[in-house]
């Protein structure tokens, strides 16, 4: 038998006492260690049972109790809400059909007194005054045209290509490009589902909804124009058909053109006319810059009097 230290008397080997070691040999920390004897003397048991005292058997009553008076409020008060809310909804159904009715209404007054009008007026004044409607959109047209179709993609449905071209759904400036291009390529009168479309009218987006003109329009979109025979060839090498085909094919979105005949344009809505005033009424001043007298009149943009 070798003399090697790190062997003993019977051949076992003798390892160095190490931190790890020393853990797993003695896991109980001193302190504790006491303790425990310490209980062992003076025969306390080694694990005191947990008591609940009176005081806190009455805070879990207490939260028991609310809890329930809680749940019980919120169940009483399930009807009342559901019953707001389908008041709620008879009221915008109610506001809804009133509005419908006055449209109707105001369709059938803007019918008599163009009637009258064109009565008092006679025959070639009333024939420039329906152009001039007819070009400014206060008039309702017919006519031979086209119709441009979109609709958002079907949901769930995933970019084909993945590439990055947009949402895959109509946004407003979609619905601008087309129109743009429309009056680009001869259009002479133009309607977003049924919204007639004038030298004032706006395209523009709030939250997810489209607004024409204030109005909200929903999808499917349909732009319908009235214009030359050769418009639906132009408009197909616009810029937001080759756009809104490159995005159709890869998200999927519907895009489509087709030819129109005996389209009916709506007239716009009277516009709300809106007058300059002076801000106030021109008066004498009393004294002039110079410390003169004023004559009531107001110097020329020279600086000399009239």
């Amino acid at each position: 038998m070798s003399d090697d230290p790190g062997t003993g008397r019977r051949g076992g080997r003798v390892y160095t006492p190490d931190f790890l070691t020393e853990l797993f040999r003695n896991p109980l920390d001193p302190g504790y260690a006491d303790a425990a004897a310490r209980r062992a003397r003076t025969g306390q048991p080694a694990r005191p049972g947990w008591s609940v005292g009176p005081a806190s058997l009455a805070v879990v009553v207490l939260l028991g109790f609310l809890c329930v008076v809680a749940y019980r409020q919120t169940i009483a008060e399930e009807p009342g809400r559901a019953q707001a809310r389908s008041g709620l909804v008879a009221q915008i159904k109610q506001r809804q059909g009133e509005t419908d009715a006055l449209s109707e209404r105001a369709d059938v007054l803007r019918e008599e007194v163009n009637r009258e009008r064109e009565a008092a007026l006679g025959g070639s004044q009333a024939a420039r005054l329906r152009d001039l409607e007819a070009s400014t959109g206060l008039g309702r047209v017919r006519g031979d045209g086209v119709v441009v179709r979109l609709a958002d993609a079907p949901a769930g449905q995933d970019a084909l290509s993945g590439g990055n071209v947009g949402p895959s759904r109509v946004i407003y400036s979609d619905l601008q490009g087309v129109a743009n291009d429309l009056w680009g390529v001869g259009a002479e009168a133009i309607a977003i589902n049924g919204q007639r479309l004038t030298a004032t009218s706006t395209i523009r987006s709030a939250g997810q909804a489209i607004l024409v003109d204030f109005r909200p329009v929903t999808g499917p979109y349909e732009v319908s124009a009235i214009g030359p025979g050769s418009m639906r060839k132009r408009y197909e090498g616009s810029r937001s058909a080759l756009t809104m085909r490159k995005v159709a094919q890869d998200t999927g979105l519907s895009f489509a053109v087709r030819d129109a005949d005996d389209l009916t344009l709506p007239a716009a809505p009277e516009p709300r006319l809106r007058y300059a005033e002076p801000a106030v009424s021109p008066s004498a001043s009393p004294s002039g810059r110079d410390g003169s007298s004023g004559s009531g009149t107001s110097p020329s943009p020279s600086g000399g009097g009239r």
